[in-house]
């Protein structure tokens, strides 16, 4: 499976940013997708993750301002980040693995896309 993302790009505090992921996985439906990021310095963390059923989990210094979701006709992950914060800058990384119940962790992550960086200025 291969994870294209985009949207990335610099933006001020309080702005918002939308970021995609498309996926090459012939059934998309059965992968739960996610997303983590590593700002400069930290290490890698997860953000958010949406399952193959829908469930959705979020990092909680981003809950209520990122929302997930999945369109699964066209095999794509959004991620819509709003009132962002200086402290969101980092790459952000687009995942994917074969529908789990488990909690989504970069150990158990079994497809990674190309980082995309989001820059927030204060």
């Amino acid at each position: 499976v291969q994870l294209q993302a985009s949207g990335g790009g610099l933006v001020q505090a309080g702005g918002s940013l939308r970021l995609s992921c498309e996926a090459s996985a012939r059934t998309f439906s059965n992968y739960d997708m996610g997303w983590f990021r590593q700002a400069p310095g930290k290490e890698r963390e997860f953000v958010v993750g949406i399952w193959s059923d829908g469930r959705r989990e979020y990092l909680d210094s981003v809950k209520g301002r990122f929302t997930i979701f999945r369109d699964n006709t066209k095999k794509t992950v959004y991620l819509q980040m709003d009132t962002l914060k200086p402290e969101d800058t980092a790459i952000y990384y687009c995942a994917a693995r074969w529908r789990t119940y488990e909690a989504m962790k970069g150990d158990n992550v079994e497809y990674w896309g190309k980082g995309t960086l989001v820059t927030v200025s204060s």
